[in-house]
């Protein structure tokens, strides 16, 4: 069989060339294809999912795409849309590593072909060797459940797949998956409603918390781990939703009370710190790289709703100590909001101990409802920070998370229409300047956004493939069997 493999490839080339319409005396246009996503000029890694585009225009006939790499290598596709096969678009970005490749338009309308300028995608010489990206699924405005649900996506194919939905737990919300450090074998979601509570799953162990203890006052919200995998960082928070009449503003999330705690996930003990449970409002705790500084921010409180624009966040950090789960004595500010009369949230420090990626709004601690909502960059090593003008968009972009190797972030950002959040993705390199941002590959994408009536919360990355039981998962929700935390004495 082996001698006639070659000649059959060659034979469906050649048919499937035969089948094209040629592109015959186009007139050139002085523009670029105006098409979506917009991908022209942005960076991707080596293998990403084949980067499918449509013209903006639905009224073309044919759309005709040479893929021409610099350093080798070809492709060609005609149709409706651009459709890349997923094995010849890896083999293409593998062999154009750290050069480009260049993409020529052509559209037949009307019975005449107009062929565009070309436009570059650069091929990163940093990969992705994460496996992909998990999210929460939800409609963009609501105040009970629904069909909500936690997915991942394989980022080298199309291939989607459900952690756990809304259809298994009925009636619960759930939110804020947290790996550890993108793993797939340490991590956890909350779940909210009458069965809520807290699923941590290590190496394919499920285990159940009741998180609301005396000391406490409500149960985990926003939650991070440490490196070594023994604590958990986490908030307990109040949360409400108040919704407005009119077009400018359709909802603000605030908290009416909020703390920050550790918990000791060897012995389920929760660490209490007095300077991180005040009269104020702490919120989204994160520990450094290298385990030792635990991230937090902080705000006065405020009579919300009523006075639901007044709380502004400040960044802080207190030091942690692993060897025996204790706190430093001093609450240092990197950035106060009293001084620069901005709201700072959600820091995300890179695995590589560099950088300190966090949110900015007017006010508030929940950016994803706040089109003003940017990212900026702090580096951990001089204390300088910007705001990522190369990223950030006139809308939301919000909710940020690193790839293993810090060189690839994805956030949720509202810039496509101003009511879904989608994800997206950027480089960055060395020295902290990062890339065009790139939406989520689809095949067919416009087809697929278009139909997409949800969207992507919280998005993080995952170096494998999460193996959840989300049958058993349900039994054990719904049984309403709890391991109950407790408070480490001292």
């Amino acid at each position: 069989m082996k001698k006639f493999f070659l000649p059959v490839i060659l034979l469906a080339t050649l048919l499937l060339a035969s089948c094209m319409k040629p592109v015959e005396n186009p007139t050139l246009a002085s523009e670029q294809p105006p098409i979506f996503p917009d991908y022209i000029g942005v960076t991707i890694p080596v293998g990403m999912a084949p980067l499918d585009f449509n013209m903006v225009d639905d009224r073309i006939d044919l759309m005709d795409v040479v893929a021409k790499g610099s350093k080798g290598g070809e492709l060609h596709v005609q149709g409706e849309f651009a459709d890349f096969d997923i094995d010849d678009w890896h083999q293409l970005t593998a062999r154009n590593e750290g050069g480009d490749i260049r993409i020529t338009v052509s559209v037949l309308q009307d019975g005449k072909w107009t062929q565009y300028q070309d436009f570059p995608i650069h091929i990163s010489r940093h990969p992705l060797t994460d496996y992909g990206i998990t999210y929460r699924r939800i409609a963009p405005g609501y105040e009970v459940g629904g069909n909500i649900g936690i997915y991942q996506r394989d980022l080298h194919t199309f291939d989607e797949s459900p952690i756990l939905q809304e259809s298994a737990v009925p009636g619960q919300c759930m939110n804020c998956h947290t790996a550890n450090r993108a793993s797939a074998h340490q991590f956890l979601l909350h779940l909210r409603g009458d069965k809520g509570g807290t699923v941590i799953q290590t190496d394919g162990k499920q285990t159940w918390l009741n998180t609301k203890t005396d000391s406490t006052k409500a149960n985990f919200g926003y939650s991070y781990w440490h490196p070594s995998g023994n604590f958990l960082a986490t908030s307990i928070n109040s949360i409400h939703q108040s919704f407005f009449v009119g077009k400018d503003r359709r909802i603000e999330v605030y908290d009416t009370m909020s703390d920050v705690l550790v918990m000791d996930v060897r012995t389920n003990e929760l660490l209490l710190c007095p300077l991180l449970q005040t009269t104020d409002w702490e919120t989204y705790p994160v520990f450094s790289a290298d385990g030792k500084t635990l991230y937090f921010c902080t705000s006065k409180p405020y009579n919300v709703p009523r006075e639901y624009d007044k709380p502004q966040y400040s960044l802080c950090r207190i030091a942690f100590n692993p060897a025996d789960g204790t706190f430093g004595t001093e609450v240092d500010t990197l950035l106060s909001a009293a001084t620069l009369h901005r709201s700072f949230t959600f820091p995300r420090p890179s695995y590589d101990g560099r950088w300190l990626m966090y949110g900015v709004t007017d006010f508030g601690n929940f950016p994803v409802n706040h089109a003003e909502a940017d990212l900026w960059l702090m580096d951990l090593q001089t204390g300088a920070t910007r705001p990522l003008h190369e990223v950030n968009s006139p809308d939301v972009d919000s909710f940020h998370n690193w790839s293993t190797d810090s060189h690839w972030f994805v956030f949720s950002s509202r810039r496509g229409d101003g009511m879904y959040t989608h994800a997206y993705l950027a480089g960055i390199d060395d020295q902290g300047h990062a890339t065009k941002p790139f939406l989520l590959p689809q095949r067919n994408p416009k087809k697929f956004y278009r139909l997409m009536l949800d969207s992507y919360n919280c998005p993080d990355f995952t170096q494998e493939k999460v193996q959840f039981d989300a049958r058993k998962a349900s039994r054990e929700c719904l049984d309403n069997g709890r391991v109950q935390v407790k408070v480490k004495m001292r």
